[in-house]
């Protein structure tokens, strides 16, 4: 019997999912590079880091990154070579919450909210996160500069507050989320990248929503929240076009997301 894949830890989910070149001659031809063999990439060859840094980052054996990059690398090269388009999805991973061991703590934004925002979440409170604006939900989940966090329990608000974005874009949105704990996202516009990301930490989306935050919040304590289950943001339909909330499989945030 194989042996059972370790998940890896992706540090946050990629800002853009797919890359074209210049002619279209080739687009049926399409080069997956899952978001595994991404984050491989991006520490060893942007970041800087070592095959051994880039193993403890991902937790996982140093035989297991180098297999991962050098497949990562073979697949880059046919897209530079070849001029392919390159997609991003799938892979066997979870998304940092920001409170491993073996995060780079000084440089993780994740580490920083579990800190600044730290509060306990018991079992019964459902955590839900409504882009904000002056009251208003906003509406483009990439630009929003504040979620508003509400705690429910027993179908009660319990407590509430805006926590600041501070400039993230719409993949590391997720992450910050996640660090959160939240549960469920009210939202706007969202593209399908961003809806990736969310569907990989587990978070439960409801999308196309407008009005006051506080309204929407009741409205879905009592299931009557009006939402778009196949919204798409127009400023980002280039990206992970077709791609909606669940499509790539929702679970805990610490279980494997074997996207397929």
């Amino acid at each position: 019997m194989p042996r059972p894949k370790k998940c890896r830890k992706v540090c946050h989910f990629p800002q853009v999912l797919d890359f074209l070149p210049a002619s279209d001659k080739e687009q049926n031809r399409r080069v997956i590079l899952t978001v595994d063999e991404y984050e491989t990439i991006r520490l060893i060859d942007k970041e800087g880091l070592s095959q051994e840094q880039c193993c403890q980052c991902m937790q996982i054996a140093r035989t297991t990154v180098q297999r991962i990059y050098e497949s990562a690398r073979k697949k880059l090269a046919a897209v530079l070579v070849d001029g392919l388009p390159l997609h991003i999805e799938g892979g066997d991973f979870w998304l940092c919450d920001g409170q491993s061991t073996h995060c780079r703590q000084e440089e993780c934004f994740k580490h920083q909210y579990c800190q600044k925002y730290k509060k306990p979440k018991g079992e019964l409170v459902m955590r839900v996160a409504v882009t904000y604006e002056n009251g208003l939900i906003f509406q483009h989940f990439g630009h929003t500069e504040q979620f508003k966090i509400y705690d429910i329990t027993d179908d009660v608000v319990t407590d509430s507050q805006v926590v600041d974005t501070n400039g993230s874009g719409h993949g590391a949105l997720a992450g910050v989320l996640n660090a959160l704990h939240v549960d469920t996202l009210i939202c706007g516009g969202i593209g399908g990248g961003a809806q990736a990301a969310l569907a990989a930490a587990g978070i439960r989306l409801y999308g196309g929503v407008s009005g006051e935050a506080d309204k929407a919040v009741e409205a879905l304590i009592h299931g009557t929240l009006e939402f778009n289950p196949h919204i798409q943001c127009s400023h980002h339909h280039h990206q992970g076009q077709g791609h909606t909330c669940g499509e790539h499989g929702c679970g805990d945030r610490h279980a494997c997301s074997h996207h397929h």
